[in-house]
């Protein structure tokens, strides 16, 4: 990091509540310079089109576009920027795909302002940052291979509904009219369910269902 120069950041996060707490906690820090949002991985290509940043703190879970897209081509496209995901998950293979893939930093959505604040100057001077939490889930995922029953026990009861209806070729409006909720509630479930269980589509989810037991 360049003394004396504002480190620029773009932040990248679906839900509009926790997107612009986050700015609130970091607006007033002087030598941080927010020079913009994003709702998905789109909208950050798209401010990267008229002006460059420094760092982008992405979400893994966006619509249109994830984190883990989002990361690969800011590291193809833009291979100065660095990435910093800060995620509910912690999901070991999530961790190792985006290091892997040239993530420089990740923390967990419960973090501290001071974590948060250290994670952005490591990142800036060109080190990497993942906190202790997302370390011991990686480590502990290498000397423990069972991470499906992990995951597994982490979805909702609703979740695990909505996927054994999905592996009995029910539709998302059946679905809906099934259990009660709303078509879009269906759809959300849908795509917590792909970014969580790791899975492309609709194919995935039923293949890993099938896999790990979730239906008879």
């Amino acid at each position: 990091m360049v003394k004396n120069k504002k480190i620029d950041i773009i932040i990248a996060d679906d839900h509009q509540i926790f997107l612009e707490g986050i700015v609130s906690l970091i607006n007033d820090t002087k030598d941080i310079n927010i020079i913009g949002t994003a709702l998905n991985g789109h909208d950050v290509l798209e401010l990267l089109k008229h002006q460059s940043a420094d760092i982008v703190i992405l979400d893994i879970n966006m619509p249109e576009m994830d984190g883990i897209e989002l990361n690969t081509i800011l590291k193809k496209k833009f291979p100065t920027i660095k990435t910093l995901v800060l995620s509910t998950y912690s999901y070991p293979d999530k961790i190792a795909h985006l290091a892997k893939n040239g993530a420089n930093g990740y923390l967990l959505k419960n973090t501290s302002k001071i974590e948060l604040l250290n994670a952005i100057y490591s990142v800036a001077s060109h080190n990497n940052h993942f906190s202790p939490e997302v370390k011991d889930k990686y480590m502990n995922s290498i000397f423990n291979k069972d991470d499906n029953a992990e995951i597994i026990s982490e979805l909702s009861e609703r979740e695990k509904e909505v996927i054994k209806l999905i592996t009995q070729e029910y539709t998302a409006q059946e679905i809906a009219k099934k259990l009660f909720i709303s078509q879009h509630t269906v759809n959300t479930h849908r795509k917590n369910l792909l970014s969580k269980l790791d899975v492309k589509n609709v194919a995935g989810l039923v293949k890993y269902a099938i896999k790990n037991g979730l239906v008879e």
